[in-house]
């Protein structure tokens, strides 16, 4: 089986997880979860072990695809392998990011993902110690997706982003947030991608919410969404 949930920032928001597990003792490591950016798992040397022991502690595969809040050092530390079609880090046999722009085939839907984004609050924070510039995708990284977009003639069942397009951030709920909504690379990136691909559903966290944008477009943040086989 097939979830997909927000964002789980390490232990801060891993409880919905757990509950979801044990409302599920069915599920095994051959089930997977998708988390819509910051896993927030790869962090810091202390504590991280602990905190990846949670997550292998869980019946299922976690699967993400990074956000913001990830330590691009550490995670990029990781050898890249392939698996399911596209390029991954393996942080342990069950914890496994989804690199961006990669097009990966699982349980026989075809999965496109595009992490990152940009925080806007690194002015409070230390680069290189609590934000990393690989946060922003990069020209190459959305060339290497669009590349491997064209081998699927351009459609997906699915899209994971953690960011989202330009034109998601005027629907409700994004717009009713009270809260301005700059425009960022990523989002022109994901406009590109909007633009041009056939897509099933999008998914995106990011925004700390829960909301369907349209009715193929949905934000998440605590809410856990089984996906169609």
């Amino acid at each position: 089986m097939l979830f997909i949930t927000g964002d789980t920032h390490g232990q801060h928001d891993f409880a919905k997880l757990l509950v979801f597990a044990e409302e599920h003792p069915e599920l095994t490591k051959k089930d997977f979860m998708i988390i819509a950016g910051d896993f927030g798992g790869v962090w810091s040397k202390q504590g991280m072990e602990t905190t990846l022991s949670m997550y292998a502690r869980l019946p299922f595969t976690t699967l993400f695809v990074d956000g913001n809040h990830e330590n691009f050092d550490m995670l990029g530390a990781y050898p890249v392998e392939i698996w399911n079609g596209g390029k991954v880090h393996k942080i342990a046999p069950d914890i496994i990011h989804l690199m961006r722009g990669q097009v990966f085939e699982i349980e026989g839907k075809t999965f496109f993902t595009f992490g990152g984004a940009t925080s806007i609050d690194k002015y409070l924070r230390t680069e290189g110690i609590s934000w990393w510039p690989q946060e922003v995708p990069s020209f190459e990284e959305l060339d290497e997706g669009i590349a491997n977009l064209k081998r699927y003639d351009n459609t997906v069942d699915y899209i994971v982003t953690h960011s989202c397009d330009e034109k998601a951030l005027w629907y409700p709920p994004l717009r009713e947030r009270g809260v301005k909504m700059e425009t960022f690379p990523e989002n022109r990136m994901l406009s590109l991608i909007e633009d041009t691909v056939r897509y099933g559903h999008w998914y995106f966290g990011h925004y700390h919410m829960d909301g369907d944008l349209t009715e193929n477009k949905t934000v998440l943040y605590q809410k856990i969404v089984a996906l169609d086989r």
